[in-house]
């Protein structure tokens, strides 16, 4: 898979709730939080049952590839968190980092593939485990919750699948700020009415977020990065779902490359010179309009952009609105003369 997907003995230590009388760490390490009065306790159902938090937590684990932002954003720094990729310390972007308020970054675990380091969670001591973007098995799920209490993947999207929204909204409530959680949310999605406002020939108009991966991998409805043109009021090719299945994404064969000649296609690329000479040395890409007009997008991987639009939270998104949406603009405007690098 590209590295834009997420990467798919025990110690057992059962902690009561959030209210484990296991020994306190090092307050530099320490989360801090302040629950709101009532908030608790929270119950947040997910694709394995339900979580009842009991107490605010002070030591919170993410297994999830992108919940420290949120976190962060309500103002709680996690003790640990999953690295997907970036290589960013603490596993906090660059958009975030002013969020950590001068506490140490989070150690960072890795996901192999053979799933969360459970010994070293274990170590760690946390008293609540959040793993909403994530590919939690039953099995995992029901180890790390002997460990602390443990929030997995919401049924109703599929593995990773869970939206910007849905997740921030999630993570206040288990961390007893809801409200402040649904503050942030309307903030970000007032931002998305501006630039709809502002950009009136979004609507309507067709878009695609792809990748070169064995070939031509497009990313479906049910992909954040598609959720997010679809939130600047671009719409997905149609039929774009039945040719890639039930899935965030999929390769297309070059007899399906009608469904590139979008509006505006944005291709992530480990090099954008490179990038861009493979897709128009194909003699079938190199002939859709897309390309004739100049509505493709670039995206090299590595970059601070490329990866906030991967990375999609409700701390990166202002980022990525403030950087993405003028090279989309410049991409439809009909102009083929218009730079969109």
């Amino acid at each position: 898979m590209p590295r834009t997907l997420a990467l798919v003995a025990l110690v057992l230590i059962t902690l009561v709730g959030c209210g484990s009388t296991a020994p306190a760490p090092p307050a530099a390490t320490q989360a801090t939080t302040s629950g709101a009065l009532g908030a608790f306790p929270a119950t947040i159902p997910h694709k394995y049952g339900s979580t009842t938090v009991t107490a605010a937590p002070k030591r919170v684990v993410t297994v999830g590839l992108l919940e420290q932002d949120s976190l962060l954003a309500l103002g709680i720094v996690p003790v640990a968190t999953t690295e997907w990729f970036g290589g960013y310390p603490g596993a906090i972007g660059p958009w975030a980092e002013d969020r950590l308020g001068g506490a140490p970054v989070p150690q960072v675990l890795k996901d192999t593939g053979s799933g969360p380091q459970l010994e070293k969670i274990a170590a760690l001591k946390p008293d609540l485990i959040l793993g909403m973007y994530s590919g939690l098995t039953k099995e995992q799920y029901d180890t790390l919750s002997k460990i602390a209490p443990t929030v997995a993947q919401p049924k109703e999207y599929i593995d990773y699948g869970i939206p910007w929204e849905e997740l921030t909204k999630k993570v206040g409530v288990a961390v007893g700020k809801p409200a402040e959680a649904e503050k942030l949310v309307e903030q970000v999605e007032a931002r998305f009415a501006t630039v709809q406002k502002e950009h009136p020939e979004f609507k309507g108009a067709t878009g695609l977020m792809a990748t070169l991966y064995e070939g031509y991998f497009v990313f479906g409805s049910q992909d954040p990065r598609s959720r997010l043109l679809s939130s600047l009021g671009f719409q997905l090719p149609s039929g774009l779902d039945d040719a890639i299945g039930d899935k965030f994404g999929a390769n297309v064969s070059r007899e399906r490359l009608d469904l590139l000649d979008t509006g505006v296609v944005v291709w992530s690329v480990p090099d954008e010179a490179k990038g861009q000479a493979t897709l128009h040395g194909d003699t079938v890409y190199k002939e859709l309009g897309v390309v004739k007009e100049g509505r493709e997008v670039y995206l090299p991987e590595n970059t601070t952009q490329s990866n906030a639009v991967v990375l999609l939270t409700v701390l990166s998104l202002p980022y990525v609105l403030d950087t993405l949406v003028p090279r989309l603009a410049a991409a439809v405007d009909g102009d083929t003369a218009t730079k969109t690098s």
